[in-house]
């Protein structure tokens, strides 16, 4: 699955997420969540193969560069001891020859430069995605765990006088209209 889509998934679960009153929190279905951190633990180790394969495949590349390279030197060699064996003209072979020979490889270079470039490119942006969707992550987990402490510490410290006064609702407290004394 892909990692991106996960970080999809974990944000529209803290979005649908119940938000607390008169705070910043938000309450999210654990399980859910926990779930999707697991299915990106699984997705992750699938973007390195996916880097993997990309540098194979630069290998590849780079193999194949080396093989035309080989392959033109050795028909500019050819090519040379053709013209040498001319009498009448070995120095315009020869001039030929080195001027083949420096286009093989600059060639090559070229080809290897652009292999290169290209496994890089791809690289770095495989390694911005997975930074990105580790610290999702990480802030995910980490607001997950802020929640969960906040919720103890307001189980742990509920004492009577902290607690709403029995008349009060939820809905008494989101609206405003608490009853006063006197009512």
């Amino acid at each position: 699955m892909d990692i991106q889509h996960l970080v999809d998934r974990l944000e529209d679960l803290i979005d649908e997420g119940r938000h607390v009153p008169f705070s910043k929190f938000t309450l999210i279905d654990e399980e859910r969540a926990l779930e999707i951190i697991d299915q990106m633990r699984i997705s992750v180790p699938e973007q390195i193969e996916k880097a993997s394969r990309l540098i194979n495949q630069r290998d590849r590349l780079l193999a194949q560069a080396n093989e035309e390279a080989t392959r033109m030197l050795e028909l500019a060699r050819e090519k040379s001891e053709e013209l040498v064996r001319r009498d009448s003209i070995t120095q315009t072979a020869n001039l030929r020859a080195k001027n083949i020979i420096e286009q093989a490889r600059r060639e090559a270079d070229a080809i290897r430069a652009d292999a290169d470039q290209y496994v890089l490119d791809v690289l770095r942006e495989l390694e911005a995605q997975l930074i990105q969707n580790l610290t999702v992550a990480r802030n995910g987990i980490a607001r997950v765990l802020e929640e969960r402490e906040a919720a103890r510490a307001r189980q742990l410290a509920g004492s009577p006088a902290s607690q709403p006064e029995p008349a009060e609702t939820l809905a008494d407290i989101q609206t405003g209209d608490t009853p006063t004394a006197s009512s």
